[in-house]
């Protein structure tokens, strides 16, 4: 049995049509369900009430350290390929709702053998996400058995098929445009082409720019830690089965599936005073998560990804301002990326750490920094972390959509089991508050909803290629190879098209690479040693001069603006 345990603010779903010989009936069509834990769950061949009972019985315990009360069953076949015979499968997803509902948990199942719409809004702690493996005990046993590696075959070194998606989907935009691809020799883990490098590579110079105006100061950690680690962070008891982990003549070692641990061992690698306080990091470490195979869904859910991590090393009266700072951070990030973002106060949950009035006062804090920063806010009552009050961000992209994407998190906890301190101005030992806040968030799923968000006209500052050179005819190709290498060597990402293909062909070819600028280059340019501009919509203004063209874009990619500076 395969599941994916999502905590959930709400989850719809809409029946379509039935997709299996054995379906169930149902009524309801389209059913909304709020704050509830979600499981999503495949059914394989050899599974028995009893690969059931221990995944209900981490249910149960998970519902109660979440406080959840409502419980939803969803089949779901795509997380295995070895999948149980439909009775036996639509059987045991009834006897798993039936035993939650004995356990006096409110419990909804979806219809089993029906395509549904299928709508997910996943609360943004750091254990919301979890795929889990019940039974295949034998399976387990041999895949620790070390054997010698088969050799490659080649057959298998392809890209991932997208044939049929959408061409306003991130994966088809990515492929026409040569930004990434999914090879199944690394499952569910980018392959980067040189135009979308350049895209990952320059939003990382955006943000880190902004770090470094914040006081941020970057840092970066081994990929490998010994599992005590995870034991003293406790994302061990949660988190596990999420882990990469090895064993070696070092121990039991795991890749890091977060960056909180291993950035809190530097922290901890000297004494500190209050007043080298705050101490703000950034780290752009990659991270490693191990996801069921069904579940991963182009750049959106990678089993490799970065973010655009940052810890905060504060004193318990400094937090209102750092929350201030952030909030300033993260508006500014997303006024410059074009997007509108709502605010989303998550308070202390019954099952928590430490004093209630140390979480009002923290609360008091955020509330006080949404307020200074003008900030609408929702108010999710008991939603924040059991260590910690947070505030999440949803983005609206084009199509009206919303993502979760920036967050800030306080934390009591780590501190605590870490034993952290400062020496106060009382001369005692004090325990710092812990930051845990990123702005983008994944870079993979950031640049999955931009992507979408732009459609792949990505403002000039972002476009892999800034301005192609087109030469009109043999007699103007000197001259745009003269212009091709004066943009070059103004640091202007350009291609050139000296082919001796159509002018119409090779402004469609630029237009389908949403390239923002053609200049196109004939012999009345050569004669009067300009330029003739167009845009990627069809504006043109002709008779420009190169320099007035160059200083136009530098001052576009410079200021990172949204809109043409050049008034084509």
């Amino acid at each position: 049995m395969k599941i994916l345990q999502l905590d959930c603010d709400s989850i719809s779903y809409e029946l379509v049509k039935p997709e299996a010989s054995l379906y169930e009936e149902s009524t309801e069509k389209k059913v909304t369900i709020d704050d509830a834990l979600v499981l999503l769950v495949s059914i394989e061949k050899g599974d028995e009430n009893s690969v059931a009972d221990k995944a209900l019985e981490d249910v149960v315990k998970q519902m109660a350290q979440l406080k959840r009360k409502k419980l939803v069953v969803y089949p779901f076949a795509h997380l295995s390929s070895d999948l149980a015979e439909p009775k036996s499968a639509m059987a045991l997803i009834n006897y798993m709702a039936e035993r939650a509902a004995s356990e006096n948990i409110e419990v909804r199942k979806a219809p089993f053998g029906w395509n549904k719409k299928l709508d997910l809004n996943i609360k943004g702690h750091p254990m919301a996400e979890q795929s889990k493996r019940y039974g295949r005990e034998d399976l387990k046993k041999t895949a620790v058995k070390r054997e010698k590696p088969a050799e490659v075959n080649t057959s298998i070194v392809r890209k991932a098929d997208w044939a049929g998606l959408p061409d306003t989907d991130h994966r088809t935009i990515g492929e026409r445009l040569n930004l990434y691809s999914f090879q199944e020799v690394s499952p569910a883990m980018v392959y980067w082409h040189p135009n979308g490098w350049i895209l990952y590579r320059e939003l990382v110079k955006f943000i880190r720019e902004k770090e470094y105006d914040y006081g941020y100061e970057e840092i970066s950690t081994p990929a490998i830690a010994n599992l005590a680690l995870w034991h003293v962070s406790g994302h061990i008891d949660h988190y596990k089965e999420n882990m990469f982990t090895m064993d070696s003549d070092l121990g039991s070692l795991g890749l890091k599936p977060m960056n909180c641990p291993s950035t809190i061992m530097i922290y901890k690698s000297r004494k500190w005073s209050y007043r080298e306080l705050p101490f703000r990091t950034a780290i752009f470490d990659k991270i490693y998560r191990s996801e069921l195979s069904g579940v991963v869904t182009g750049l959106l859910r990678v089993k490799e990804l970065t973010q655009d991590d940052g810890h905060i090393f504060a004193r318990e009266d400094q937090v209102e301002e750092e929350m201030t700072l952030f909030l300033r951070f993260v508006k500014e990030v997303y006024n410059t990326l074009g997007m509108r973002f709502k605010a989303k106060l998550s308070t202390m949950p019954d099952d928590h750490l430490g004093e209630k009035a140390t979480w009002d006062i923290a609360t008091a804090s955020l509330k006080r920094a949404l307020e200074v920063n003008k900030m609408d806010y929702e108010l999710k009552d008991k939603e924040g972390a059991f260590y910690g009050p947070k505030i999440d961000f949803d983005v609206f992209d084009s199509q009206g959509r919303t993502w979760q994407c920036a967050t800030v998190q306080l934390d009591y906890q780590l501190p605590m089991r870490f034993g952290l301190e400062y020496a106060g101005e009382d001369g005692k030992q004090h325990m710092p508050v812990l930051i845990h806040r990123a702005c983008l968030g994944s870079l993979e799923r950031f640049i999955a909803v931009y992507v979408e968000h732009c459609q792949g006209k990505f403002p000039v500052w972002l476009a892999p290629v800034q301005a192609t050179v087109i030469s009109i005819s043999e007699q103007s190709n000197k001259y745009a190879e003269t212009v091709y290498a004066e943009l070059k060597k103004r640091r202007i990402r350009s291609s050139l098209d000296v082919s001796d293909r159509t002018l119409e062909y090779k402004i469609r070819e630029a237009q389908m690479q949403k390239v923002p600028y053609m200049i196109i280059l004939g012999n009345k340019e050569v004669e009067k040693n300009a330029i003739t501009i167009r845009d990627r919509d069809g504006k043109q203004k002709h008779g420009v001069a190169l320099e007035e063209f160059i200083k136009g874009i530098e001052k576009e990619i410079k200021e990172r603006s949204l809109k043409s500076e050049l008034q084509l």
